[in-house]
C-alpha cells in the first residue's frame, strides 16, 4: 500500500475536535488510527507503527486481548447495561472484591468511576465530607505535588500541578495548595505548621503522571509521619503506576502504613472500558456507616456489567501471564534502551521506575528542550515508526508488559532516526 502524506486537514472540514492541539495543522493521514493489535497501531497513511506509551499507559497487557474481549462480549449479551444508582449488581460486587483482594494493604470499599479525573473528583469530595462527619467542616484545604497531574475535570485540574489554562478556565483553587516532593517533606511540614488543621488530604502520585519523576522516599515518610500528627488523609493516586506498571500492583503497597484511598484507573480493563475506582480504607467507610452517611457520588457509566467483567479478565490475564515478571522484563528492556540511547547528542538523564520512563532532551547550550521542540522530536519518531509521549522537556516511554526483545529494537531504531531528523529541523537549536 502507498504511503499518503503527511497532510494537514483544517478543522473545516474534520469533524473531531482533536484534544489538546489546534485544530489548524492536524496530520490526518499519519495520526488517525484504523485499527491496532499487540504493540502496534496502524494508520490512515498504511503504516503500523509501534506503541511505546500503550495507548495511554492504560493497555498494559497489549492491544486486543482476546480473553479480555470475550469476557467483555459475554457480559454485554447476559447483561447490556445495569446501573449503580442506589442498586447493586453481581458483576460489580465481584470486581469490587477482586480490587480489594490485590494492595498489600487492607481496603474496606470501592467506589467506581469513569476516569482517573473524576475519580480524582471524587476523592476530594470523600474527604471533605469525612470531615464535616468528624465534626471538622473547616478542613476543606487538599494538598497536591508541583508538576502532578490529576486530570482535566475542573476539581482534577484544580489539583494538578502543571499549568493546563486553569486561569483560563475560571477554575476554583482556593482550596487547593501544591507542594515540592524533592525536599524531604520541608515544604510539606511548614505547611502542616500554617494550616495543618484546614488540610483534608494530601494526594500523590508515586511517580508524577507528567514527566515520570519519582517521588522519593524520604518525602513519602515524611508523609506519612505527618499523617499521624495531623490527621490529614492520605490519597495515592495510582491511576498511571498501578496494575504492574511500576511494581506489583501498586506502588503504595511499598510504603510502611496505607494510604487512606487509592485511586486507580488506566490499565484497570486494559483500556478497554472507561472505568476508574477508589479503592477506600476501614477510617473513612467506618465514618459514614457509624453516622448513616450518604456519600453523594454517582456516574452514569461507572461500574457497568461490561466494565466490570473488563477488570476481572483483566487481573485474571495479568495473574495467567505473571505480570511481576513481566515488569521485570520490560523494565531491564528500559534499561538497556535509554542507555544505548544516552550516546546521542540532545539525549539528557532518565526518570521513572519499572515501565514508567522519560529521557530528558537537552538544547545544544545543555537547556532543557521547549514544548515546541519536544513535540517536534515526537513527530519526527513517529514519522519513523513509534508512538511516544511528550512531556516536559522530555519524552516519556511507557510500553506494555508484552514488550520483546525485537520490539526494542524497533523502537531504538525509530527513537534513533527521529532525533537524528529534528536535529537536522534545528529543533534542538
Amino acid at each position: 500500500m502507498t504511503a499518503a502524506p503527511d497532510r494537514a486537514t483544517p478543522s473545516t472540514q474534520l469533524p473531531l475536535w482533536i484534544p489538546l492541539i489546534a485544530q489548524h495543522d492536524f496530520p490526518a493521514g499519519t495520526h488517525t488510527a484504523v485499527s491496532a493489535r499487540g504493540v502496534h497501531v496502524a494508520f490512515e497513511d498504511g503504516r503500523r507503527r509501534l506503541c511505546a506509551k500503550s495507548g495511554l499507559w492504560n493497555a498494559n497487557l497489549g492491544y486486543g486481548n482476546p480473553r479480555i474481549a470475550e469476557a467483555i462480549a459475554t457480559e454485554l449479551e447476559a447483561a447490556s447495561y445495569l446501573p449503580l444508582f442506589r442498586t447493586a449488581h453481581r458483576k460489580a460486587i465481584e470486581a469490587a472484591n477482586a480490587l480489594l483482594s490485590l494492595p498489600a494493604h487492607r481496603f474496606q470499599r470501592v467506589v467506581f468511576s469513569t476516569s482517573g479525573g473524576a475519580a480524582n473528583d471524587a476523592g476530594m469530595k470523600l474527604a471533605r465530607q469525612y470531615f464535616v462527619l468528624n465534626g471538622q467542616p473547616e478542613r476543606k484545604i487538599i494538598v497536591g505535588l508541583t508538576g502532578s497531574y490529576h486530570g482535566l475535570t475542573y476539581g482534577s485540574q484544580a489539583l494538578s500541578g502543571d499549568n493546563l489554562g486553569q486561569a483560563v478556565y475560571g477554575v476554583d483553587r482556593r482550596n487547593i495548595r501544591h507542594i515540592r516532593f524533592d525536599d524531604g517533606g520541608a515544604e510539606l511540614a511548614q505547611l502542616m505548621l500554617r494550616e495543618g488543621h484546614r488540610v483534608a488530604a494530601v494526594i500523590v502520585e508515586p511517580v508524577l503522571g507528567s514527566g515520570a519523576d519519582v517521588v522519593p522516599v524520604s518525602f513519602l515518610d515524611s508523609l506519612l509521619k505527618l499523617r499521624e500528627e495531623h490527621g490529614f488523609l492520605v490519597v495515592a493516586d495510582e491511576v498511571a503506576t498501578g496494575f504492574g506498571r511500576v511494581n506489583s500492583w501498586f506502588v503504595s503497597d511499598e510504603w510502611p502504613s496505607a494510604p487512606d484511598v487509592i485511586v486507580t484507573s488506566k490499565a484497570m480493563t486494559n483500556g478497554t472500558s472507561a472505568c476508574a475506582a477508589l479503592l477506600i480504607a476501614q477510617r473513612v467507610t467506618e465514618k459514614f456507616d457509624s453516622t448513616e452517611s450518604v456519600f453523594v457520588h454517582g456516574e452514569t457509566q461507572a461500574g457497568t456489567p461490561a466494565t466490570c467483567a473488563a477488570i476481572l479478565s483483566t487481573i485474571d490475564e495479568m495473574k495467567r501471564l505473571d505480570h511481576g515478571s513481566l515488569t521485570g522484563a520490560v523494565s531491564a528492556g528500559l534499561d538497556d534502551l535509554i542507555g544505548r540511547l544516552r550516546g546521542i547528542p540532545g539525549v539528557g538523564t532518565a526518570t521513572g521506575r519499572g515501565c514508567m520512563r522519560a529521557i530528558k532532551l537537552e538544547t545544544v547550550d545543555g537547556l532543557p528542550l521547549s514544548p515546541g521542540g519536544v513535540l517536534a522530536v515526537v513527530k519526527r519518531i513517529h514519522q519513523a515508526g513509534a508512538i511516544v509521549q511528550p512531556g516536559p522537556g522530555r519524552i516519556q516511554l511507557l510500553p506494555a508488559l508484552v514488550f520483546t526483545k525485537e520490539n526494542f529494537e524497533e523502537l531504538h531504531a525509530a527513537i534513533a532516526a527521529g532525533l537524528s531528523a529534528a536535529r537536522r529541523d534545528g529543533a534542538f537549536a
